[in-house]
């Protein structure tokens, strides 16, 4: 085997820096090769077993996730048009050998062959569940096909695959090539001076005079919230909504609209395929969520909540934009009127409590935080190279010293980095008979970058987003599970895997957290008294309208993967809407187009996965409410019961064990302050 690959090397972590776009293939291809060899015979084994099949056949799924993980982690962080060419041609390779893997009846009839016999009933609760989830996804993926349909099943899952990193590559470059330039700054009224520095910066970037505004969060979003200037923040929000589609001013350059069309029917015939109802049959099969049915009423219990509380919501910011002398409420004013009735009604704005939020302060709370509830302690180290200056590794020990895991953190946004927050699971826990592998986690953020001799300070919500993360990360991280393909988040269905990160928001909440995590960047001292009081009133300002928001896109989700036929995806979202939204945008707004939780995720039929799990993380917290939110005894039943079991039992069952009882709604709807 060739060592001069960085991709080939064992790693404990990997070679980021020597890794180039010409490694990839040649990496993906030797694997592969050296996988089928080892695949055929292991499918000859006679009375297969734990240790004669199932670990050595896990062993190569891992080595080629380990290798395959970290490259695809590359390509949503770095512009390299050679490493994104390189990678677009190596999907239908990988595409391939996983699919006739998941196909392979020799494999499938072995791992049947452990389940029927009596060794089975000695396995351990995460082998147990490995061989089912094995099982199960055999099946999901045709293995009892015949041959012109696996053949087909193959086709669809390597179109599926090209189409998704496609509308991922078009959203990119969609979102970096727009740009808002001003000369004039009686232009910039009313925005932030952060945001104000940030669009400074940009300009000097390009080298030219003035400000610079793009479609990246850390600069869309201010101007959206704060720009006086209506016409501007209608410009902005038109080439923001209609990126990657057939409008606006870039129409038709990156449009993922064929795309969209393309990707629904292949799942459609997919789910045909494997003998489903339709496209959310199929994905339920791997969800807490019984049926359909039960999803829908559950979207329809929350809508019901919400709906009395969005509709005088939305009278009340209609009559207080009309006092400005708006008459008709465009989309470009809701944030902008949003923002100042909060202040207005609370006196505070998310851009008051940046200054008190630097980042580095953040950090310090966050893992003095889990500290308390987990006894975990964490340490940066400066000797790990990543793939960019910016990033900061770290290593978590628990309360006997003991290391649990490691992350890196990439916490600003730049041009070529794919947008949004995300934790990928780099390396997963597994114990072998040389010792621990211990998790690697990479957590992903777009925050603003230090500029102008300040640190990066965030507003809260983007503090809620780092929390967020972090719970991910943890609950890959801190697993107990000997085995990869049951170890922290693999194995856990999709609608329970947002618990963990929801929990983790409730202490951005909490008075002592705010002390913990807050410091001004210029004295030091914590979020003043007053400005938290004002800031949790403000807690469910227009909480009706945002979750209505949510369902709006979890409905649209199940509505265009529903049935058999297909569904123009314009007309059933504006019919998803007129059923559920208390405003409907203007007409050119496309927002399917860059929707890439369903059409470059893992999120399809299961958008509704955030309120679900939302519901269990409320629930949980409350506990933390009754007992004490540092809790020892709570924070070991949460660590012990949820984040190390992983994906090796049903989540139900978890979160009974934890909880002392099936999760009920009601928390959810008076953290939202819903509840009657």
């Amino acid at each position: 085997m060739s060592t001069d690959n960085p991709l080939l090397i064992s790693h404990d972590i990997p070679l980021f820096r020597e890794i180039t776009p010409s490694h990839i293939q040649p990496a993906l291809e030797s694997i592969i090769t050296e996988n089928q060899q080892a695949i055929e015979l292991l499918a000859k084994i006679e009375n297969p077993g734990w240790d004669t099949f199932i670990h050595p056949f896990e062993e190569l799924d891992e080595r080629l996730s380990k290798m395959w993980d970290t490259v695809s982690h590359l390509n949503s962080v770095i512009d390299d048009e050679k490493f994104r060419e390189r990678y677009r041609n190596c999907l239908p390779i990988i595409s391939d050998y996983a699919s006739s893997l998941a196909q392979n009846e020799d494999i499938y009839k072995q791992y049947q062959s452990v389940r029927d016999s009596d060794a089975f009933n000695s396995f351990d609760q995460a082998q147990q569940k490995l061989v089912d989830n094995a099982l199960r996804d055999f099946r999901l993926s045709g293995v009892a096909l015949p041959d012109g349909k696996k053949e087909r099943y193959k086709e669809i899952q390597s179109e599926l695959s090209t189409l998704s990193n496609r509308f991922e590559q078009n959203l990119l470059d969609a979102t970096d090539h727009w740009m808002l330039h001003i000369i004039d700054e009686e232009k910039l009224s009313g925005l932030p001076d952060t945001a104000i520095a940030l669009a400074k910066d940009q300009a000097e970037q390009k080298e030219i005079e003035g400000w610079v505004f793009n479609l990246q969060a850390p600069s869309y979003i201010p101007f959206i919230m704060f720009a006086d200037d209506r016409s501007l923040r209608q410009q902005i929000y038109q080439a923001y909504v209609t990126r990657a589609s057939e409008m606006g001013p870039d129409a038709g350059r990156w449009d993922n609209s064929e795309i969209i069309d393309n990707i629904l029917a292949l799942r459609r015939e997919k789910a045909a395929l494997l003998g489903f109802d339709d496209y959310v049959d199929l994905a339920l099969q791997t969800r807490m969520a019984e049926n359909a049915s039960s999803v829908s009423d559950f979207l329809s219990q929350l809508a019901e909540a919400a709906r009395p509380s969005a509709d005088r919501e939305f009278l009340e910011l209609t009559a207080y934009a009309s006092q400005d002398g708006i008459e008709e409420l465009m989309a470009w004013d809701i944030p902008y009127y949003s923002e100042r009735l909060r202040q207005q009604q609370y006196e505070i704005s998310q851009e008051d409590v940046r200054p008190w939020f630097p980042l580095e302060r953040i950090l310090e709370g966050l893992f003095e935080v889990v500290a308390n509830l987990y006894g975990l302690s964490i340490k940066q180290r400066e000797d790990v190279e990543a793939w960019h200056p910016d990033v900061q590794f770290f290593e978590i020990f628990d309360s006997k010293g003991e290391p649990r895991g490691r992350f890196f953190l990439d916490l600003y946004a730049r041009k070529g980095k794919r947008g949004g927050a995300w934790m990928g699971d780099g390396i997963s826990r597994k114990e072998t008979a040389e010792g621990v592998q211990n998790p690697l986690a990479w957590l992903v953020t777009n925050f603003s970058p230090p500029m102008e001799g300040k640190p990066s300070l965030l507003s809260h919500d983007e503090v809620i987003t780092l929390f967020h993360e972090f719970g991910h990360g943890l609950h890959h991280m801190l697993t107990r599970v000997a085995y990869p393909a049951v170890s922290g988040i693999n194995g856990v269905p999709w609608d329970a895997v947002e618990l963990p990160s929801q929990m983790m928001e409730n202490w951005c909440w909490q008075d002592e957290v705010l002390e913990m995590i807050s410091g001004h960047y210029e004295t030091g001292a914590p979020l003043p008294k007053d400005l938290v009081t004002r800031l949790k009133k403000a807690k469910n300002f227009q909480s009706g309208m945002l979750l209505l928001r949510q369902i709006e896109f979890a409905i649209f989700d199940l509505s265009i993967h529903r049935g058999t036929v297909a569904l123009n995806v314009q007309q059933t979202l504006d019919q998803v809407r007129d059923e559920i939204a208390v405003f409907k945008p203007p007409h050119f707004n496309r927002f399917q187009n860059s929707f890439s939780h369903i059409f470059a995720g893992g999120y399809a039929s299961g958008y509704y996965s955030y309120s679900w799990a939302e519901v269990l993380s409320a629930d949980a917290f409350s506990l933390f409410e009754e007992k004490g939110i540092f809790d020892p005894d709570t924070g070991r039943s949460f660590l012990e019961n949820i984040l190390e079991k992983g994906g090796s039992e049903d989540p139900q069952v978890l979160f009974t064990a934890f909880r002392g009882r099936k999760p009920e709604i009601e928390a959810l709807l008076r953290h939202r302050g819903l509840a009657a």
